[in-house]
């Protein structure tokens, strides 16, 4: 990106002025569906470009910040540090938040064309990808995101969690898997330090948990943990981690991983230690066990009318870093199931939808209907755009392509017409509705809040969960 504006993948720079597509002079006036980190990315990128833009960033929960705010484990202060760059952006004159408001609901496509010259779609990904093996569905076995939405205080869970298993399995070898382990095992009064909702504490203060294990179905060098990650699972005092020594396999394949990508090489250094420790000191003497199991793919979770133990069958490496069952089956005495098998997005009101990969279809952020035509106008960026891969960062590159895509329509004039641009017609438009909604002035309101309810606590904020309590705190002026 140059300092101008973006460059285009012909090589020829957008600019301001060639990006001028209103005769009056206004500035394009685009909205944003969902203010976690890509949506924020799309709006920094914009304001960047050079282009004289409004930006209203449409957000279905009263608070911004999407991901960070639901879907990062309390524990992880630095992720955490990502909302001060994002604030920075969400602060600037050009960018208005509305929260409490949700897509298909409460505001529809059509009237939002009525509105924005373009409109981005955001919207992330915070649903359990499915895992078809037999008892899925018992009682005692939960969807991994299912479990962080309620640790971290969404307001559109329940407030309590069945934390009734001494031995616990999670299915997934990536880093929700490692939060949801990392929860499940540490004490509640370790947690006190965060930020976390006090039913959240009550809840983890009595839970009976004793181990807690992790299954990978393939082998150290493949698992998708990053390293900051796995090393954290050994700071609590409380928590020993453990990996039997015969799980540290390696093939050709797995040589090559750790020989080209110095993230694996060093997620597999970090799992090496965890297995010769247990060779030499046993299963330690912390209280609380979290044990690393590879080579185990999940065949069933079993039960009579909840779950009471989960089998997997044992597998091999193949020599190119693949695996394959070799038909030993073993049981496991546990009383919960975690499935943390991936993401996946929501189907979006009145877009095209691709149902097996659970995204909205696009090409280079544009969307493509049923013909692969671009719809004018309309755009996404972020996991409902490329799947739930990658790490926050990446979105960073998803926003300049789909913003250059953007600025490409808008100086080829082939954005669709808005009938009422201004911005006080779309706060109209939901005050007509009688919508409670927020906005960044509100959310200083409710940051305040929080921070002063940790305060004598020697807490840096406890969490609103209630969502009227999160609006009346955001909108103190707000009829009753």
């Amino acid at each position: 990106m140059d300092r101008d504006g973006l460059t285009q993948p012909g090589g020829e720079s957008v600019t301001a002025l060639e990006q001028s597509q209103d005769s009056a002079g206004r500035p394009v006036r685009v909205a944003i569906i969902g203010a976690g980190p890509a949506g924020v990315y799309v709006a920094d990128v914009l304001m960047k470009s050079g282009t004289d833009v409004s930006i209203d960033l449409f957000e279905r929960q009263p608070a911004p910040y999407g991901l960070i705010r639901y879907g990062v484990a309390p524990d992880h202060p630095r992720i955490k540090g990502i909302i001060t760059a994002l604030r920075q952006v969400l602060s600037k004159p050009q960018v208005r938040l509305l929260g409490n408001v949700e897509y298909g609901v409460d505001i529809k496509l059509d009237d939002l064309r009525q509105h924005y010259d373009a409109i981005v779609f955001t919207t992330g990904a915070e649903k359990d990808r499915d895992l078809d093996i037999p008892g899925i569905d018992l009682p005692g076995s939960f969807g991994g995101a299912d479990f962080v939405s309620w640790f971290d205080g969404h307001p559109d869970v329940p407030r309590t969690w069945p934390l009734e298993a001494e031995s616990i399995a999670v299915i997934g070898a990536g880093n929700v898997g490692l939060d949801v382990s990392r929860m499940l095992s540490k004490t509640a009064d370790e947690l006190l330090a965060t930020e976390i909702p006090d039913n959240v504490y009550q809840g983890l203060r009595a839970s009976p948990v004793k181990e807690v294990h992790i299954f990978a179905r393939r082998g150290p060098a493949q698992a998708k943990f990053t390293p900051l990650e796995l090393r954290e699972l050994d700071h609590s005092p409380n928590v020993e981690v453990l990996m039997a020594p015969e799980d540290f396999e390696l093939d050709a394949g797995s040589a090559s991983s750790i020989n080209s990508d110095n993230q694996t090489k060093l997620v597999v250094r970090e799992l090496e230690r965890y297995a010769m420790r247990t060779a030499e000191n046993g299963t330690g003497e912390r209280p609380r066990k979290l044990w690393l199991h590879f080579f185990e793919n999940p065949v069933e979770i079993y039960g009579d009318g909840k779950v009471e133990g989960f089998r997997t069958e044992r597998t091999e490496l193949v020599g190119d870093g693949n695996v394959r069952g070799t038909g030993e089956l073993r049981d496991w005495p546990v009383q919960a199931v975690y499935r943390c098998v991936g993401y996946r997005s929501t189907e979006l009101a009145d877009l095209p939808w691709d149902s097996r990969n659970h995204v909205v279809p696009h090409a280079a952020g544009r969307v493509l209907d049923l013909d692969g035509a671009h719809v004018p106008g309309l755009y996404v960026n972020g996991w409902v755009k490329r799947g739930p891969v990658g790490l926050i960062g990446h979105t960073k590159g998803d926003a300049i392509e789909t913003v250059g895509s953007l600025l490409a329509d808008l100086a080829a004039g082939v954005l669709p017409a808005v009938a009422s641009p201004s911005p006080d017609a779309v706060t109209g438009l939901l005050d007509s509705r009688a919508l409670p909604y927020t906005t960044w002035q509100g959310w200083d309101l409710l940051d305040a809040h929080e921070i002063s309810l940790g305060g004598p606590h020697g807490r840096p904020r406890i969490k609103v969960v209630d969502r009227e309590t999160m609006v009346q705190v955001s909108r103190p002026a707000a009829p009753a």
